[in-house]
């Protein structure tokens, strides 16, 4: 429950108060009261109703007051009555049933020194007793409520929270995932350019129908990356195939890929020990195909020419393992300069999401070593 009502809400409920009040010193009129102990009354009930404000800023105090004005007059008790149920439904049980007790005895007070001729006491403590226990549980039970509902709406706060979180980590990964496959595939379809524009700059004696191929690999290469760029966008939420779309490269696109690299001028040989290759997993596949693209563009880059060896080996059950060397060319010769290391950066991403292992590193036979490890379930 609201710690502040609204304006009218506390205007309504002054009134009725005020009503009830008119009502109980009209009771006293009646009753032949003197002179003297109505216009005790009258001050009361008036006071009582000008406290009733008070107690959205000052619970406790205005309803402890309003208890002392009840003791000296029943013309405060319908505020007085108000205030321990105001209490109970914003305070803890027990400063609720401190409030209460409060109440109880200044009702007490009031019975003794202004008895009620047809009630005896006994029976009218009764009364009060009930009556405020019957406050202090409704009011309680209407905080316990106000509580509950409130922790419902945070809860769903939360859980919007958490949802609107899982969104954004969703698109993060699907952001840096973009950027894994298109480096993957621009950066081996480039290198092909960059060794096929590298022929053109430095061979222009060469003969016409050399350069004129030359010419027409790289269009061909230009165009075939643009596609394979919009393939790439468009397959990042779907690893199979579906209508209008093309399916990502696996270990069956190997043998066109190692074609590739040859005609731009790397020697590559394959080994394959593969037992049973076509119950390799679709996931798997992909990455060992990542793996020996990223091998075969780094071996173009940075040791143009140099020979590249590569060793396919795996079985159901055990692993698939995808190691890569060639010779480090000597300092100056590589023709796309050093490199970020991105692209290992992200290989190495790819492959631990794949459940795997890759490592790289210089041998001290002076060979690069690229290699994946990849889980491979029975």
């Amino acid at each position: 429950m609201s710690e502040s009502p609204g304006l009218s809400v506390t205007a309504a409920v002054v009134a009725v108060i005020g009503a009830l009040t008119a009502a109980t010193i009209w009771g006293q009129v009646a009753a032949h009261e003197s002179a003297g102990l109505l216009a005790l009354d009258i001050a009361c009930g008036v006071v009582a109703c000008a406290l009733l404000p008070a107690l959205l800023r000052w619970p406790v105090p205005g309803a402890l007051a309003l208890a002392a004005l009840a003791a000296l007059s029943a013309a405060a008790t319908p505020a007085a009555t108000m205030a321990t149920l105001f209490v109970a439904q914003r305070r803890s049980f027990r400063v609720a049933a401190a409030v209460g007790g409060a109440g109880v005895l200044a009702h007490a007070v009031r019975g003794l020194w202004r008895p009620i001729g047809s009630l005896p006491f006994t029976w009218w403590l009764v009364l009060v007793v009930v009556a405020e226990a019957a406050l202090i549980g409704w009011g309680q039970l209407s905080r316990a409520r106000g509580a509950l509902l409130e922790s419902l709406r945070e809860r769903a706060r939360r859980a919007e929270d958490e949802q609107a979180r899982r969104v954004a980590e969703a698109r993060a990964g699907e952001r840096a995932r973009i950027a894994r496959e298109m480096h993957d595939v621009l950066a081996h379809r480039l290198s092909l350019l960059a060794t096929y524009a590298g022929a053109l700059e430095y061979r222009p004696d060469a003969p016409p129908e050399k350069l004129a191929r030359a010419a027409g690999v790289v269009r061909a290469g230009v165009h075939q990356a643009l596609e394979e760029l919009r393939d790439v966008i468009s397959v990042l939420r779907a690893d199979e195939i579906t209508d209008g779309q093309h399916p990502q490269p696996g270990l069956a696109d190997l043998d066109r890929l190692v074609e590739e690299s040859r005609d731009a001028g790397t020697p590559v040989d394959v080994v394959e020990r593969i037992s049973r290759p076509e119950d390799l997993p679709g996931t798997v596949g992909r990455t060992v195909y990542r793996v020996v693209q990223e091998g075969l563009t780094n071996a173009r880059k940075h040791a143009p020419g140099q020979p590249v060896r590569a060793l396919l080996d795996g079985r159901p059950g055990d692993e698939m393992l995808v190691e890569l060397t060639n010779p480090v060319a000597a300092a100056g010769s590589a023709i796309n300069g050093t490199g970020t290391g991105t692209g290992l950066i992200g290989l190495t991403e790819r492959v631990r999401l794949a459940g795997g292992q890759l490592d790289h590193a210089v041998g001290p036979d002076g060979e690069f070593l690229l290699r994946a490890r990849l889980p491979w379930p029975a």
